[in-house]
Parts: structure tokens; sequence; C-alpha cells
């Protein structure tokens, strides 16, 4: 019996390593990209990314959810009708290729609309894209004192910004106003033309406000509750680039 006991215990850790040798080593390759296509298709971007890689012919590691669809991390995705000038998707291989090999690849296999504009070998630990993003950085466009509310002052929104608190005003169905301070959330704002305005957010405890909250409070406009869908149609809003903050807090494009 104690025999037979000690075989037992000696063989698992065996089967152990054996099941990692058996183990493929996985390579995650970051691509940037641009969705040149109308902003209102921005749930086509997924599918696009996805029927990319598997039309790029390069061996990637299984999806769990499907096996026949290569396993890639996309986001974190835009607001709908947002222009974007920069999106991210980690993809996982099997094989090891150097940048020059998946570019040339996934170029092959883009549909029209879709640019590679960078690919970059980065660490299998490091979170992927939507949880490594940090800050987002965006500009704003248009007329914006035509927009503001009748009788308020506009102030120059990097004033506005440097307040104590600001808040977005959410307006229920019943006629209760909340009060959100968006104070947390707004990194930096700056006047770049009268016409043209630029926002640093960043997510606070995993959660990110619109864009068009923020300037919809600068403006003195409420947002119906709950917002997730409030649009303010007359600018027009572009997501530029998205960050990653290191050990010591700076904050590094992606």
């Amino acid at each position: 019996m104690g025999i037979g006991g000690s075989a037992i215990g000696s063989c698992a850790p065996f089967e152990g390593i054996k099941k990692m040798i058996n183990t493929p080593k996985i390579y995650k390759m970051r691509i940037v990209f641009r969705w040149a296509q109308d902003p209102a298709k921005h749930l086509n971007i997924f599918n696009a990314v996805r029927k990319m890689i598997l039309a790029s012919g390069l061996a990637t590691e299984p999806a769990k959810v499907n096996p026949h669809w290569p396993r890639f991390a996309y986001g974190p995705a835009a607001a709908q009708d947002m222009r974007t000038e920069r999106e991210y998707v980690d993809i996982y291989l099997r094989k090891r290729y150097s940048r020059e090999e998946v570019t040339r690849a996934l170029v092959q296999g883009a549909p029209p609309g879709l640019e590679i504009l960078q690919v970059v070998r980065v660490p299998y630990p490091l979170p992927s894209v939507q949880n490594l993003a940090a800050a987002a950085r965006y500009r704003v466009q248009g007329d914006f004192v035509s927009l503001a509310e009748t009788g308020r002052e506009l102030v120059p929104i990097e004033v506005w910004a440097g307040a104590k608190d600001i808040y977005v005003s959410l307006r229920a169905d019943n006629g209760i106003v909340n009060q959100q301070s968006l104070r947390p959330f707004v990194r930096e704002a700056v006047t770049l033309s009268p016409q043209e305005v630029a926002l640093t957010l960043v997510p606070v405890k995993n959660k990110w406000v619109p864009a068009q909250w923020v300037i919809a409070a600068w403006l003195g406009i409420e947002v119906p509750a709950p917002g997730d869908s409030f649009q303010l149609e007359e600018l027009i809003f572009t997501r530029q680039t998205l960050y990653w903050q290191d050990s010591q807090g700076e904050f590094h494009p992606m």
C-alpha cells in the first residue's frame, strides 16, 4: 500500500512537466491600425480584424470561444460614431515571426478601409490593450459658442477644467437632475483654436466617461440619463491616441 501510494505521488509531478513541455509557446504582437470607413460602421471593426487575421495565414493561437477563430484582443472600442486616428489589437501567435512578416501578412489580408500603421512585439505577460489603456486623448471640433447654454459665458476649456470641481448634469425622465463629478476623469483640457479643443481623459476604477459628457458640461448642456447614447451631433469627436502608464506614473503613447 505504501509503495503504491509512493508511486502515484511520484508520477503526478512528471505529468505536470509533460504538460508544460507539450504546451506551445505563445507570442504576442500589438497591431496599431486606422479604420478609414464611416465611423457609423464602427461595430464592423471587430469582424474586419478577425477576417484580416484569418486571411493573413499567420499561425495563430485559437480563440477559447471558438477554436476556428484566431485569438486576439481588440479595444478599448471608441464610442459609436466617433472617429479614431489609431485603433489597437493584440494578436496571439504560435510561431515566432518578425515584425516585417506580420506586417506583410496583415496588409495582404486587410479589407478596404483598414490601414496597418505599426506592428510591435510585446511581452506575453503584459496586459492586453483593453486593460492597459490608462488615458485617451480626444480632439473636438465645431462651433462651441453657438451650442453653449443661452446666456452662458463660455470660458476657455482649460480655465473651466482647472476649477476645483466640475460636474455634468444628468436629467432623468422624471425631471430629477443628478450631478456627477468629472474631476477625477479629466486630466487635461486645452484650446487649440476657437473651434477646436483637446481633452485627455483617464478611467477611474476601470470606468471611462464619454468625451461628449465633458464637452456638454463645459457648454452647460444637460445630458439625458443614463447618457450612454448621448451625442453632440453638431461637433466632430476624434479619439487620437491611447496611453499606458509606467510604474513612475508617466504616460506613454501606445
